[in-house]
């Protein structure tokens, strides 16, 4: 009887394994998404607000994902190192990127020539929104937003505020306070929120400008005082701080600037990965871990869907680039 399975000659055999990596190729093109880790480009250094919410997503994404998201911070240019780096990403859905009001709305309105565009990264959904706060050192003399900026009129030029840096929220929110109190005032940009904390703290800056859970720790600690916060409303984190909108004596009724981040990947990621992000990215803003720790920073989870997520980017780029207009801030570049 023959064998229903003929032999192959030796020769046969010995060149068989030469076809596997074609076939492993497409047993890999076909395997389940997620199968290995991703990578999260973070605009901004370790340690800052942006960081440490960027890791709280990153943290709930893997969670969910059951695959690593590793967070790479590369800093600078008010998060457009970060977006150039990620829109030449491939779109393989293992790529993401933490979009900052400074990559999405503020950096396209104050440079030039940006060496990305915009509808490089996709979105996927806006993840949280912050105020930002004025403070001074605990030596500094200033006690309120008032006395701050009547020290500004009557010495145009003389005080100096610090920054994470150019193009970031935290430079038009203060160019937008010069703006609309009719001062004049020095930006001394720095690296990240830390350095900015370090510069005011020890009196190198006049004041500073900084996300609130960058300096929330240290104002209730008495090694900074906040004298304002940027958004219309005060923040439950910290409500005896005013807003700069309640400052009296000031044409400051309408000021109200917010810091937020979103989650973006870059152009080519299939549509049906952006919407699973999309999913595990709003669960894990429904995680109560994850908002107990966002109130305590002075944070507010917002989540959505990606159109909902674009028509807010539209808006927040009519808005900021009507401020650079009004304030004259300019970028590098």
């Amino acid at each position: 009887m023959r064998p229903l399975t003929p032999k192959l000659p030796r020769r046969a055999l010995l060149a068989a394994p030469l076809a596997s990596p074609l076939l492993a190729g497409s047993a890999r093109a076909q395997a389940p998404w997620p199968s290995r880790p991703f990578r999260m480009i973070v605009p901004f250094p370790a340690g800052g607000t942006t960081d440490v919410l960027a890791r709280m997503l990153a943290d709930g994404l893997a969670q969910r994902l059951g695959q690593p998201v590793v967070a790479e911070n590369r800093g600078g240019a008010g998060g457009a190192v970060g977006a150039e780096v990620a829109s030449r990403l491939p779109g393989d859905g293992t790529n993401l990127f933490f979009a900052s009001i400074g990559s999405a709305a503020i950096m396209p309105h104050l440079v030039p020539r940006l060496n990305w565009k915009p509808e490089d990264l996709l979105p996927v959904a806006l993840f949280a929104d912050l105020p930002n706060i004025v403070v001074v050192g605990k030596r500094s003399p200033f006690r309120t937003l008032p006395e701050l900026l009547a020290d500004a009129k009557a010495r145009p030029g003389a005080l100096s505020f610090a920054t994470s840096g150019i193009g970031s929220s935290l430079h038009l929110s203060g160019e937008y306070l010069k703006a609309m109190a009719g001062v004049d005032m020095l930006h001394v940009p720095f690296r990240g929120g830390a350095d900015t904390a370090n510069e005011v703290m020890a009196g190198r800056v006049d004041f500073g400008v900084n996300n609130l859970p960058s300096a929330i720790e240290l104002v209730r600690a008495g090694e900074m005082r906040g004298l304002a916060v940027t958004t219309q409303t005060r923040n439950p984190a910290c409500p005896e701080i005013p807003t700069v909108a309640e400052t009296p004596g000031w044409p400051m009724a309408s000021y109200d600037a917010s810091a937020w981040f979103g989650l973006q990947v870059p152009k080519g990621t299939p549509e049906p990965i952006i919407t699973r992000l999309n999913r595990e990215l709003n669960a894990t803003l429904a995680d109560p871990a994850v908002k107990s720790r966002m109130d305590l920073l002075g944070a507010r989870g917002r989540g959505g869907s990606p159109a909902e997520f674009v028509a807010f980017m539209r808006d927040e780029n009519v808005k900021w680039a009507e401020v650079i207009r009004m304030s004259g801030a300019k970028g590098e570049g």
